[in-house]
């Protein structure tokens, strides 16, 4: 009888401990697949977003700065797609930065890339 209580308190541990998991992969965040109620108007990216699909109201915009060195420079932002249009993003003031800026003009995909000796950064945009 002890036994079978046992088994069956591990068994709902078990259960209980795979809720409440869910938006997670392998103890870090996922972000969610891009959809309308998701569209936001205004964008900040940094190095930390590489990997992310994001979704961005047509007339917004992104603005996105990877902090880089003289050691390890980032290529400048490469932007595939005609979703977006480059606005000016000021001045980069430190030597290995690349700084970018856009505004959504119109709905479609954009893959932003960029890259650094051994670390490449990719973020998808949907403008809707």
């Amino acid at each position: 009888m002890r036994r079978t209580t046992s088994l069956a308190a591990l068994a709902a541990a078990l259960l209980l401990a795979g809720c409440g998991t869910e938006g997670k992969d392998a103890g870090r965040s996922v972000s969610p697949k891009p959809s309308r109620e998701k569209c936001v108007s205004a964008l900040k990216l940094t190095a930390a977003d590489s990997g992310r699909d994001l979704c961005l109201a047509k007339g917004g915009e992104l603005r996105l700065a990877l902090d880089g060195d003289k050691a390890r420079p980032w290529k400048p932002v490469e932007a595939k797609g005609g979703a977006l249009t480059a606005v000016n993003s000021g001045f980069v003031l430190q030597p290995g930065d690349a700084n970018a800026a856009y505004r959504a003009d119109k709905p479609g995909t954009v893959e932003l890339t960029s890259a650094r000796a051994s670390e490449h950064w990719k973020v998808t945009v949907q403008v809707r």
